[in-house]
Parts: structure tokens; C-alpha cells; sequence
């Protein structure tokens, strides 16, 4: 039985395909690639379509993960066969909530840094890099990472958890 698992941003050209490419890689290491499958999705549609934003591109290519992405908006209907949506910020974990026909879907949305121990709980969110320079998607990358680990920890659990 797959475990899957959906990042989600704003617009899906920046901060959730970076994170589903983080993810991703993480997973495979772990040698969970076949039983673990990654996606990523926007609130919003504005981006249908298009590839992942080149300056998340360049980091991600730069750290050695790749980057096979095409926007999408995020349906209330995918509900259904998720696991767990990942939200980049309180905004997105907000919209989430409200789109989850019920409240089990509601409570399979989670922000991503609340998996980062060194986060604290004051301000979870991954900022938004899109209107600035290279050095908010290195940011963004960095959060990502820190916050991957904690997140591999219990997507292993979970999928160890239930029968194959």
C-alpha cells in the first residue's frame, strides 16, 4: 500500500516543488521509493502548467536534486487518496483546512517545519521567496532540509506501521 504525500504553496513553482524534491530524494535514501510517493501542488492556479520557477531550479540542481515538476492547482477531491498534505505557511494550512470535506482530511494537513525540532512553534512558516533573490530560495532550501528529516522519521513510521 503506497503512503502519499502532497506539498503545498501558493502558486507550486517554488516552495513545494522544492520541498517534493527534497522530500523525494530523502525518501529514495531511505530506500522507501517504492512505498512512498511525493507530489506538490498550489492553492492557487496561476502557474497550470508551468515548470518550477528557474531560480528554485538552480539551487535545488545546485545541491544535487532534481527537478521534474508541472504546477498544479491542489483539489479538495485529493483528499481522499493522501496521506498527508504539507503546507509551506499558515496561510496554505489555512486554505487546506477549509477545502478538507471532512474533518480527517482536515487533520492530515500539517506545516512543514513543525517536523524541525530547531524551529521552535512562534513562526513556522517558509517564506516565500518568489519576489526576491537567490539567497530566499538557499533559505528556502535550508528550511526544507532541516525540516525533512523529522518528516522522514514519521512518514517511516507510518508506512512501517501497515501491512504491505
Amino acid at each position: 500500500m503506497t503512503y502519499r504525500v502532497s506539498f503545498v504553496c501558493t502558486g507550486n513553482i517554488c516552495r513545494s516543488p522544492m520541498a517534493a524534491s527534497v522530500f523525494r530524494a530523502r525518501v529514495e535514501e531511505a530506500g522507501l521509493g517504492d512505498r512512498v510517493e511525493v507530489e506538490s501542488a498550489g492553492t492557487g492556479g496561476w502557474h497550470e502548467g508551468d515548470g518550477a520557477d528557474p531560480r528554485a531550479v538552480a539551487v535545488l540542481a545546485e545541491h544535487g536534486y532534481g527537478t521534474d515538476h508541472a504546477a498544479r492547482q491542489f483539489q479538495a477531491s485529493w483528499f481522499a487518496r493522501l496521506d498527508l498534505v504539507i503546507a509551506l505557511d499558515s496561510g496554505h494550512r489555512k486554505t487546506l483546512r477549509h477545502l478538507a470535506p471532512t474533518e480527517q482530511d482536515a487533520e492530515k494537513v500539517h506545516l512543514l517545519r513543525s517536523y524541525d525540532p530547531a524551529a521552535g512553534d512562534d513562526d513556522l512558516d517558509v517564506p516565500d521567496p518568489y519576489y526576491g533573490g537567490l539567497d530566499g530560495f538557499e533559505e528556502c532550501l535550508e528550511m526544507v532540509e532541516a525540516a525533512s528529516e523529522g518528516l522522514l522519521a514519521a512518514v517511516r513510521e507510518e508506512v512501517e506501521g501497515r501491512a504491505i
